[in-house]
């Protein structure tokens, strides 16, 4: 099985009643927000023995930019790629995209949070290590969701927190353009 058939998909909930907490996250009804809270549940993933290309036309297909790698023996996350993993560990190393497997280029052990972690830990990796999603996974490290920028923007920052983490994640793009 190479992909999953599981639909990916922003919850639609509406958060009440916000306010800053520890300078950049919300509380809900006095509660700090959870990953959960706002992670995109349900990802989309491919095999480790999955191709390029068939990562790259899942992406285009889904509209997403990036992929869990689940290990297909422990179906465990073993990593992730990313549209710029494609292009940069693919396309621009000579490598043909149809015989280029998940596992050569992906990113390996990635950072991940837990469903209950609080969301300031996702934020604050996020401004850390200038990455735009982090993986969500269960106690059995299966990934169930999938933490972006647009999810803290839309489900979780107010404007001034969201603008904070995307400028510092951000760096790493006019980093790589200088």
């Amino acid at each position: 099985m190479k992909f999953s058939e599981q639909d990916i998909g922003h919850t639609q909930d509406q958060w009440n009643g916000q306010s800053k907490v520890n300078g950049s996250l919300l509380k809900t009804g006095g509660k700090t927000m959870k990953c959960k809270d706002v992670m995109t549940k349900n990802p989309k993933s491919a095999s480790s023995s999955a191709s390029a290309q068939q990562a790259a036309q899942l992406m285009k297909q889904e509209n997403i930019g990036i992929l869990p790698v689940i290990d297909e023996k422990t179906q465990k996350l073993a990593g992730v790629v990313t549209d710029r993993d494609l292009c940069l560990g693919v396309i621009a190393s000579g490598k043909n995209p149809s015989e280029a497997k998940l596992s050569e280029f992906m990113s390996k052990n990635p950072f991940t949070c837990n469903p209950e972690d609080d969301l300031q830990k996702a934020e604050q990796y996020m401004k850390q290590h200038h990455v735009g999603r982090i993986p969500v996974v269960d106690q059995n490290g299966t990934c169930i969701g999938i933490i972006s920028q647009a999810d803290i923007a839309i489900k979780g920052a107010q404007p001034q927190a969201f603008y904070e983490t995307f400028r510092e994640v951000a760096k790493r793009s006019t980093r790589a353009a200088a």
